[in-house]
């Protein structure tokens, strides 16, 4: 197949779709970082046009890692629906991002191929599109997932509660969890990000956590950030987890940087159907962020953006309750500056919808990249319109513990404002039995923000 196109006289041609594929890329850091960025603008769209003629059995046939040698390749190729695949093989990419974002094609007809899409090939079409081209087409695709209560459905938007402490402090942790409840924070998930990972702290906190919930009668679910390992052993020990986290990379070589294999989150999968303390049917819940794969060395010489949504295609696998891109908080070695950070989580996000997953978004950054609070709400609002699934919630946007700036517990309420957005069904009727919610006028009531009502 020859990967060639003549721009402004000059002949621009690539070896194969692995260089095509990096450098047909929006301009990101992690890419120059791993030599497989575009050189110039020119030399990106010029990448940009051989890609939209390149047929999707291409893409299919030559994944990131050879099916033989990387279990997550041979994840993704054994999902496939060879009935869907059938019908777009013989597409270019140009022709499906034509079609995703064509008046006429709806949540139905794009599920209806969904399965038939590999990893690549949707890594593909996202370079393809502008940043609101990657708006448009997420906000036609729902994913809607259940474990205490409803996760995806149009006109709505969630909040994790993320209390994290630097020390782990169940009174500190229980004091931040009361504080995001007063404000409509938590109906994703009350996931803590713990400092110690042994399995005596683990267990401390899920069952304090459970407590409240219970206390409080809180339609949500909660789940310790631990290892994976550390996670399993609590459950089997009687401990109350709403859900199993882990976070992943998209490929076998970054996943045993992370001490996990398949067959380990497939032990998992199935101990969180035996012990979560959640109906379900969704039970997983897994984080991951551009440049994790180039940072163990584990990304093959491709770019960050098809190794991503490779984790999006692992995570299909065991129908996650919600997946988090952690967007900016690898930092700016791979994720330069606000408008790379915005870039990467528009086309996580897209990615993720467009792979059948529930899809959220740390919109983040840290200290030492070059982005504000402004940029920040920016991508907010601009996931928020494109159908994020939930957002973080941190004290006052500042995380006491990782050290990075994220969403406040102020943002998700101000989101649901400006679109007209509702809190996830079960957690809106709980917040107006606390007379919290306004449900006519879609607002947190006067009464917000207040955290003594659950200490009274």
């Amino acid at each position: 197949m020859l990967l060639r196109c003549k721009l402004f006289g000059k002949t621009y041609e690539f070896r194969d779709l692995r260089e095509l594929m990096g450098k047909a890329n929006e301009d990101k850091s992690g890419d120059h970082l791993a030599g497989v960025a575009a050189s110039s603008a020119i030399e990106r769209v010029a990448a940009k046009y051989v890609l939209s003629e390149v047929p999707l059995w291409a893409l299919y046939e030559i994944p990131v890692a050879p099916y033989e040698q990387d279990e997550v390749t041979r994840v993704i190729m054994d999902a496939v629906d060879q009935n869907a695949y059938a019908q777009i093989k013989t597409w270019t990419v140009g022709q499906l991002r034509e079609w995703i974002l064509d008046n006429k094609t709806t949540n139905d007809d794009i599920k209806k191929i969904q399965n038939g899409l590999t990893s690549e090939m949707i890594a593909a079409v996202a370079k393809l599109m502008s940043n609101m081209d990657l708006v448009l087409a997420a906000s036609k695709i729902r994913v809607v997932t259940h474990a205490n209560n409803t996760m995806g459905e149009m006109g709505r938007l969630a909040s994790r509660n993320q209390p994290n402490h630097p020390t782990d402090d169940p009174d500190g942790i229980r004091a931040e969890i009361y504080e995001g409840l007063s404000y409509g924070s938590g109906d994703s998930v009350i996931g803590i990000n713990p400092v110690d990972d042994s399995l005596a702290s683990v267990q401390r906190l899920l069952d304090m956590s459970y407590k409240v919930i219970q206390d409080w009668k809180i339609p949500t679910q909660n789940c310790v950030l631990a290892h994976v390992t550390t996670q399993m052993e609590a459950m089997k020990r009687g401990s109350p987890a709403g859900l199993v986290f882990q976070s992943l990379a998209g490929s076998q070589k970054g996943n045993e940087s992370f001490g996990i294999s398949v067959g380990m989150l497939d032990e998992a999968y199935e101990i969180a159907k035996k012990y979560a303390v959640v109906p379900g049917p969704n039970y997983m819940y897994f984080e991951t962020g551009e440049g994790a794969e180039l940072s163990a060395d584990a990304h093959h010489g491709w770019d960050q953006l098809t190794l991503e949504v490779r984790c999006y295609g692992l995570a299909k696998r065991y129908a996650p309750f919600q997946v988090n891109s952690v967007v900016g908080f690898i930092g700016p070695e791979y994720l330069y500056d606000a408008r790379q950070i915005t870039r990467a989580g528009l086309e996580d996000h897209f990615c993720a919808k467009l792979t059948g997953i529930s899809m959220g978004c740390d919109a983040c950054y840290t200290n030492h990249a070059r982005a504000d609070q402004n940029s920040l709400e920016n991508l907010s609002i601009l996931l928020a319109a494109a159908g994020c699934n939930y957002f973080m919630g941190v004290p006052m946007g500042d995380d006491p513990m990782l050290s990075y700036q994220s969403n406040s517990f102020h943002d998700a309420p101000s989101l649901r404002q400006i679109l007209k957005l509702r809190p996830l069904p079960e957690f809106e009727n709980w917040l107006v039995e606390m007379g919290l919610w306004d449900k006519e006028k879609l607002l947190l009531t006067d009464k917000a923000g207040d955290a003594t009502m659950f200490v009274r």
